[in-house]
């Protein structure tokens, strides 16, 4: 069942990259072509809309992140412990959550790259871009990775 789920969430996994690589050459194709024009990073528009990307960065790495433990955590809660085998229930569940996860965390990958074309090459657009491709990262899906997180933790400290 974990093989199965991880290639459904590969979809998900490389089709951020796809749309990463999509909309980077967009943007460089409308930027050459001047159909866009860019804005000047110094300029109010360009704060205004560095802080959005900055702040988008900040809150849907560690919320995917973070968000995906604490919903496999409640997951892993429901089970009784007689009988700890996971349902088709609780697979579908962690699908949908990974689906998320991968999308959430991800997504300022995306918007990264946008926003370094839009403000004409502004070095540290990409540096967010850089951040979310490394969270995106540790969104890969893999069969043992499925196993690990799906397995209840038996004298693991909370902090």
């Amino acid at each position: 069942m974990e093989q199965k789920i991880a290639k459904h969430l590969n979809w998900y996994y490389y089709g951020m990259m796809l749309l990463a690589v999509a909309a980077a050459t967009l943007m460089y194709l409308l930027i050459v072509k001047a159909v866009v024009l860019p804005i000047d990073p110094l300029s109010t528009t360009g704060k205004g809309f560095q802080y959005v990307i900055i702040f988008d960065a900040l809150l849907t790495i560690p919320l995917g992140l973070y968000g995906f433990k604490r919903a496999c955590n409640r997951m892993l809660k429901d089970l009784s412990p007689d009988n700890p085998t996971m349902t088709e229930e609780h697979y579908r569940k962690y699908q949908t959550y990974a689906a998320w996860r991968i999308v959430l965390v991800s997504n300022s990958m995306v918007l990264g790259i946008v926003a370094f074309y839009l403000l004409g090459c502004y070095q540290s657009m990409l540096w967010i871009a850089a951040i979310g491709a490394i969270g995106w990262y540790f969104t890969k899906p893999t069969a043992r990775k499925i196993q690990i997180e799906l397995t209840p933790q038996a004298n693991q400290e909370n902090y």
